[in-house]
């Protein structure tokens, strides 16, 4: 098959590349830069230079694909209502240039949190607070389904992580402690987070491309959920620092998705695509302290 990956060189998409490669597939990735253009090749796939803006360009793309895997998006929280936009006329892009084809359009949402228990992949995801209106634009991928596309949707969870790479919203922790002298948790610390090693979602990556059916979900959780205490004073060990509550403003404007419990589960995704992670935990990976500078 051949494949064309948007976010090719970032965190995802440097896991997904060769874990789509090693499985025999062939493998275009989108390149914003020299030096993404450069990570692209060196894992053996063909660059084609361009970025979310350049629609043209990703119709191009996708209407030449047997599939597409959709991972890029804007990682600026200065400008998280223009990185929105853009990634939704991306897709919308991506959505046209196979529409009526049946070709599969696989896409990185999140978990929801859903009161009082785990969420599954039946549940929908929720367009409120602050990152509603890129929920809204997993809403509008998962309608392609009705113009003749194949969308799935892998939900990641708080923290993808690699050890020595990078820890998802367990990073923000680490900053954090590194910045203030204090591993900090917000509130009793009691509220928990699923996570996934970076390997074990690339392979998920794949099992969705090659399997999932129109507007199926897939969570790409491991760890159903650590509590941010947990991971704090994992942290705190690995650094050396003292563990204590801090306010949830003290990380931004997502202090308030910090107060959240969100456990997910992954349960029904095993079951559905055979997929079983193997790779190491969070708590394992954090526990290790081999942090990024």
């Amino acid at each position: 098959m051949r494949v064309f990956v948007t976010g090719a060189s970032g965190g995802i998409g440097s896991a997904v590349l060769p874990e789509l490669l090693s499985a025999g597939h062939e493998v275009v990735g989108l390149a914003r830069s020299d030096a993404a253009a450069e990570r692209v090749a060196a894992t053996g796939g063909e660059v084609l230079r361009g970025d979310l803006t350049t629609l043209d360009t990703l119709r191009a793309a996708a209407d030449d694909a047997d599939g597409v895997v959709h991972l890029a998006f804007s990682n600026d929280f200065t400008r998280v209502a223009e990185g929105i936009a853009e990634e939704r006329a991306a897709v919308e892009a991506l959505g046209s240039a196979l529409e009526g084809t049946g070709k599969p359009l696989v896409f990185a949402s999140g978990t929801p949190a859903v009161p009082g228990r785990a969420s599954t992949e039946d549940d929908p995801t929720p367009v409120e607070g602050p990152m509603a209106e890129r929920a809204r634009t997993a809403h509008q991928v998962l309608a392609l389904q009705d113009r003749g596309v194949r969308p799935v949707a892998v939900r990641l969870p708080r923290s993808v992580h690699l050890r020595g790479s990078a820890y998802g919203f367990a990073g923000m922790l680490i900053a954090a402690a590194r910045r203030t002298g204090v591993s900090g948790y917000v509130g009793d610390g009691a509220q928990r987070w699923p996570a996934v090693n970076r390997l074990d979602a690339a392979s998920l990556f794949r099992l969705a491309l090659e399997q999932g059916g129109p507007g199926a979900v897939a969570h790409a959780v491991a760890d159903e959920g650590d509590s941010m205490l947990a991971l704090a004073t994992a942290i705190g060990g690995a650094l050396d620092l003292p563990v204590e509550a801090v306010p949830g403003e003290s990380f931004g404007f997502l202090g308030t998705i910090f107060r959240v419990d969100q456990p997910s589960s992954s349960a029904l995704t095993r079951e559905r695509f055979g997929w079983e992670p193997t790779h190491p935990s969070l708590l394992e990976d954090l526990t290790a302290g081999d942090y990024p500078a």
